[in-house]
């Protein structure tokens, strides 16, 4: 088990300190934790709006309305589901020495990506790259 890392509140990971040093690596993890934290409650919220709106609604229009509401609600909670997920696996890779690294060319991933995106995997020109690619294959 690490030991606990100090940091202050004003904390925000600079270029001018090694990549990826234990108070980058703990602020990225509060940081996941906190936003994963958060997609719960906003899930918890929806669930409960779900479960309160279920009530019969004898006007069509209404009920037409009610049920795009649902739905909408529905599709937001599952990509937080998948947002989830990706929080979960960028904090395995703090756990596992690899966070902050691209998976397609191992160079570092800009801290101000990172922390615009701390479930980034690649840096932007691999993104960039990978979503050309893909573009150009979709249009098959």
């Amino acid at each position: 088990m690490k030991a606990e890392v100090f940091l202050p509140d004003d904390y925000r990971p600079a270029e001018d300190e090694p990549f990826m040093n234990d108070r980058q690596l703990e602020y990225f993890r509060r940081k996941l934790l906190t936003w994963k934290q958060e997609l719960l409650d906003q899930s918890a919220d929806t669930i409960g709006s779900l479960q309160d709106s279920g009530r019969n609604v004898p006007d069509i229009a209404d009920r037409a309305s009610e049920e795009t509401d649902r739905a909408l609600e529905l599709r937001t909670r599952d990509r937080q589901r998948k947002l989830v997920g990706k929080i979960d696996a960028a904090i395995r890779r703090i756990d596992n020495g690899e966070f902050g690294y691209c998976e397609v060319t191992g160079e570092p991933i800009s801290l101000k990506r990172l922390d615009a995106r701390p479930i980034a995997t690649m840096t932007l020109e691999a993104q960039e790259k990978h979503e050309r690619r893909e573009k150009v294959h979709r249009e098959d």
